[in-house]
């Protein structure tokens, strides 16, 4: 699997590569969202935002917003407003919310596409704003979104496709919408919690990480700036050396059969790919791994959890920390 490849990024991405009132304290009081709308929390109007293609102003707070990056639209409900539109990147179905979000749509959104979004149902909801902050991130895909005619907020400056990190989104959206109390003390509430959990396991410092995947036809792993690898670096693992030498844009290295040894690390982490986790610990050639041999490996099993990693959101980081954190803790130990 070449995970940049566009017939089947969309799984990549959905390999998790979404909320109020966190119960860590993340959320912003776990106020309702306004269907549809930014509600009356402050933020001054006219604002102007710097993207990788120019500065853009959103004249007043938008009413009607549509989500289509990785992510917008669960950081979008996580400040209190519901888009109009979003893209299910994680491929969660029904309203493309999991378990780790806690706000919920008054209205579901129409659903309007990933990687080839569906402008002609974009136009029928007349958006105010269009957030695209984390997608391929090319000009071509901001220029066709911008014939709307509406501000739309894509990648911020220097970011690569998919790799905006979750304080910048954060910071993007909560600007756009108006929202940046909110998104401060979201983002106050989860480094407070990943600093927790960095200062409770101390035996994470320094200790190299793989952050790998099974596709359904091959292995990959994710390099330095991916949202799972900076999860991991953020609690004080290294990503794998070998593995972070091969990097080149994208987010992603794939690899045959023969280069199963770039998943050894003091601790090697998996999960699936439109698959089953079982698939994953069944393999011989995975079990032969050094690491895996001698039980420091983090194989995660429960779809949700794995989605929550991948979200590379403020709520979906909160979920993962409390599931993922304690199952790391254990393979350090071994």
């Amino acid at each position: 699997m070449r995970f940049a490849l566009p017939r089947r990024l969309r799984g990549l991405l959905a390999a998790s590569l979404m909320l109020t009132a966190l119960a860590t304290g993340c959320a912003a009081d776990g106020a309702e969202p306004a269907a549809g709308s930014g509600g009356d929390a402050g933020g001054t109007f006219p604002v102007t935002l710097k993207t990788e293609f120019g500065d853009v102003t959103v004249p007043k707070r938008p009413q009607r917003v549509v989500a289509l990056g990785w992510s917008d639209a669960e950081t979008a409900l996580a400040l209190g407003v519901e888009p109009v539109g979003t893209a299910d990147w994680l491929e969660v179905g029904g309203d493309g919310l999991g378990p780790w979000v806690t706000a919920k749509y008054t209205k579901p959104p129409a659903k309007l596409g990933t990687l080839e979004v569906n402008m002609e149902a974009v136009a029928k909801l007349n958006p105010d704003l269009i957030l695209d902050t984390r997608s391929d991130g090319t000009k071509a895909r901001y220029d066709r979104l911008k014939e709307l005619g509406v501000p739309v907020v894509g990648i911020p400056p220097g970011a690569k496709a998919y790799l905006t990190s979750w304080e910048d989104q954060l910071d993007l959206v909560g600007k756009a919408l108006g929202r940046t109390a909110e998104a401060a003390k979201l983002r106050a509430g989860l480094d407070a919690k990943f600093a927790q959990a960095k200062k409770d396991n101390p035996g994470f410092a320094g200790k190299t990480v793989a952050a790998g995947v099974r596709a359904p036809d091959s292995y990959g792993a994710y390099v330095n700036g991916d949202g799972r690898v900076e999860f991991l670096r953020k609690l004080g693992f290294v990503n794998a050396p070998k593995i972070q030498a091969l990097a080149k844009d994208s987010f992603s290295i794939t690899f045959s059969n023969e280069r199963m040894e770039l998943l050894d690390a003091d601790v090697t982490l998996m999960f699936p790919i439109r698959g089953d986790a079982q698939q994953i610990a069944d393999d011989p050639l995975y079990k032969a791994v050094p690491s895996v041999k001698d039980g420091r490996s983090v194989l995660l099993r429960d779809k949700n959890v794995s989605d929550a990693f991948s979200s590379a959101s403020a709520p979906g980081m909160a979920y993962a920390l409390d599931k993922v954190v304690p199952l790391l803790a254990e393979a350090v130990e071994k």
